[in-house]
């Protein structure tokens, strides 16, 4: 293989690492503080792709950077949305934490249930700009746009939320909640606006995913969900559900397996990738049991 189709295909695997490094943190953001996977964290990504092609369907001509930032806005608010109405009420009734689980897998399916009824249980088709499905050429390499404009995205989104939690004041909360939700409490922070921030920050990141992970497919369904949501939470396990940056690590060890699976299997064992990438991440956890990156502090149970 030359070093041509090399920097190609990490190129690629960065790429989609980018993307699921973004899912996973989505998904620790809010375990972190509630102790909760949000398996409704799917259908945030299925309603970023249907607010873009509501939109598009529209005839005011709507510019395709607004369609993104509306899908990002309308994606925060349904997660808002879902925090106080559903997880709220349930943590207020101090119930076991399990309840906090199966109100996110009644979420999911509300949310499924509700796309197939008013809009149509049929995929729907997304457009893209065409720079986003064309080809640069730098000399011997060949590279997708749509490659870079993950990575450059998905780099933005790890600095913003990088500086967000480290120089402001929201942030410091969350780290502190997430480190000592109690004595977060105890000292004057209010939990509604610590849990309902988190939710917010995580909508936004699953708005972002959603442009970038459609974008690969073209076309949005109601059960489009399911795949991000697994692909969020292995790479949130294989990282350490306890870090942020084992969030990031476990994203873009999954972008480089499923790249680099691609390209080592023989054709005939193709269909089989997604089986041999979940079965090389058992085999890191039978080692990693706390994942690659633990959390530095052992939290107390909610």
């Amino acid at each position: 293989m030359k070093w041509a189709e090399i920097a190609e295909l990490a190129i690629a695997a960065v790429s989609l690492g980018s993307i699921y490094a973004l899912m996973a943190l989505g998904l620790v953001l809010v375990f972190g503080i509630l102790r909760l996977i949000n398996f409704a964290y799917g259908e945030f990504i299925m309603i970023g792709g249907y607010v873009m092609w509501r939109l598009q369907r529209m005839s005011i001509g709507i510019p395709w950077v607004l369609e993104v930032l509306l899908a990002v806005v309308m994606v925060v608010i349904t997660a808002l949305v879902l925090e106080r109405v559903a997880f709220r009420q349930v943590r207020r009734s101090h119930g076991p934490p399990i309840n906090l689980l199966l109100t996110s897998f009644a979420c999911s399916a509300v949310l499924q249930s509700l796309v197939m009824v008013l809009i149509s249980p049929r995929s729907k088709g997304i457009q893209y700009p065409p720079l986003v499905s064309a080809d640069l050429t730098l000399g011997p390499l060949r590279i997708a746009a749509f490659d870079v404009m993950a990575m450059i995205v998905g780099a933005m989104a790890l600095v913003g939320l990088t500086i967000l939690l480290r120089k402001t004041f929201l942030g410091i909360c969350l780290r502190a909640a997430a480190d000592d939700f109690t004595m977060t409490r105890l000292l004057g922070v209010q939990a509604n606006r610590v849990i309902a921030s988190a939710f917010a920050i995580s909508g936004a990141l699953a708005g972002i995913s959603s442009v970038l992970y459609l974008a690969r497919i073209g076309l949005v369904k109601p059960d489009i969900g399911l795949g991000p949501v697994i692909i969020a939470f292995f790479a949130s396990v294989v990282g350490g559900m306890e870090s942020l940056a084992g969030a990031v690590v476990g994203g873009f060890l999954l972008g480089f397996l499923t790249v680099g699976l691609q390209v080592v299997l023989p054709a005939s064992l193709l269909a089989y990738r997604e089986a041999f990438t979940f079965l090389i991440i058992i085999v890191v956890l039978l080692f990693r049991p706390q994942g690659l990156v633990p959390g530095r502090h052992m939290r107390e149970v909610r």
